[in-house]
This record gives structure tokens, C-alpha cells and sequence, in this order.
């Protein structure tokens, strides 16, 4: 499918994702619920689109998740959208002719680094959260969003191993947001989970792809 085909149909998915969740959910989750499911599923697809809708969803979810005491998730959405703007940039450099750049693997020692950040990001989060809160699951908002960030990171520099992350999250979010009474967003995180999947695999097939064409070049 064409870029500007995919445009279109997001456009109409949104339109129609939303009026229907409208009936089971308030208007911010119905239209942060079809963003979010949108935006994944072109990021699987490797559209640079992906960044402005998550935008979006980021601000959506910010009101949802702060109504909800989920305040580290909340919060979390301001620095999604900072990454979203370094994401727009880093996918359209170093592309040459084509649409983003090219998949890659992380290296040992980045994904260290961003494994070391994610642990003390969840340790600082937790005991902020414990102590000056009334959040009821300090713990699991904390360690969610700070693997969060580090997948939405590992994403934004178009490393594979993001689709990884963004998976074991996300068996954490659904009974998470079962919990708190998110139903559309606890079914909106199954989706999430079964288009990281497909993501993963798109995402492989085109690194795959890179590398057998390398030597011909």
C-alpha cells in the first residue's frame, strides 16, 4: 500500500475507531484509544505519519491517564512527545533516496545503557509515587513507564530490539489497565501487543532485506 494510501485509510479508521468507542468510553480514551492503535500500526510499517499521531495520542493520554491516578504514565506523555520530535528528525536523516532510514540492531552496549536508565528511571519513579501519592500501583506504573520510555527511545533511533520491549510491556499494561477500569485501553494494549508482533517481523524482514542487498551494492 502506498503512502498516500495508508493516509486515507488512517484517516477513515480514525473517524469510524473513534465515533464507535464513543459509545463505551469518554471522547479523550475513544480518540487516544484509535490514535494509539494507528500509530503503532504505521510504525510497524515504517510511516514517518507514525510521529505526529503519536503526538497526538501522547496529549490525549496525558488527560486520560492523569483522571486515572496513573500519574508516572501521565507524565510519561510529555516525554514521548519529546522523543517523537527527535523520532521525525532521526528517521528522515540518513535515508538517502529512500522514505526513513533503515532498520538496525542495537549495539550491547546501547542496549545497556538504556537497560541501566530504564532500572533507576523505575527506582526513582516508585519511590516518588510511594511516598507523595495516592497512587494504588506504584510499582507497576513505575516499572511500565520507564521500560516505556526505553522502548519508545530504541524506536525512535530505529533499532529493532524496540518491538521486544514494547512486548513484555505490554502483557504488563492490559491486566494493569484491566485493574484500573480502562477497559478500551486495556483492549487497545492487546492490539498494541499483536501489531508489535507483526512490527517485529516487518521490521526484521527489512533489515534482512538491507543485508542481502548490501554485497550486490
Amino acid at each position: 500500500m502506498r503512502g498516500r494510501d495508508r493516509l486515507a485509510l488512517s484517516l477513515l479508521l480514525l473517524t469510524a475507531g473513534t465515533y464507535a468507542l464513543t459509545w463505551v468510553s469518554p471522547w479523550t480514551e475513544a480518540l487516544g484509544a484509535t490514535t494509539g492503535a494507528l500509530c503503532v500500526w504505521l510504525a510497524a510499517r515504517s510511516d514517518p505519519w507514525t510521529w505526529p499521531l503519536g503526538i497526538a495520542n501522547n496529549l490525549l493520554y496525558l488527560v486520560v491517564f492523569w483522571r486515572s491516578r496513573l500519574y508516572a504514565d501521565a507524565l510519561l506523555q510529555l516525554v514521548y512527545v519529546a522523543i517523537s520530535l527527535y523520532g521525525i528528525w532521526r528517521w528522515r536523516s540518513g535515508r538517502g533516496a529512500a522514505r526513513v532510514r533503515p532498520v538496525e540492531r542495537a549495539g550491547a552496549a546501547e542496549l545497556a545503557l538504556v537497560g541501566g536508565a530504564a532500572a533507576a528511571l523505575a527506582a526513582l519513579l516508585y519511590s516518588t509515587l510511594a511516598r507523595h501519592t495516592d497512587s494504588d500501583v506504584p510499582a507497576l506504573d513505575a516499572i511500565t513507564t520507564a521500560t516505556s520510555l526505553a522502548a519508545q527511545w530504541l524506536m525512535s533511533r530505529r533499532l529493532l530490539e524496540n518491538w521486544w520491549v514494547w512486548i513484555a510491556v505490554d502483557l504488563v499494561y492490559v491486566p494493569l489497565y484491566v485493574y484500573k477500569g480502562l477497559h478500551v485501553t486495556a483492549v487497545l494494549y492487546g492490539v498494541f501487543l499483536l501489531l508489535c508482533i507483526s512490527g517485529l517481523a516487518g521490521w526484521r524482514r527489512e533489515l534482512e532485506a538491507a543485508r542481502a542487498t548490501t554485497p550486490a551494492a
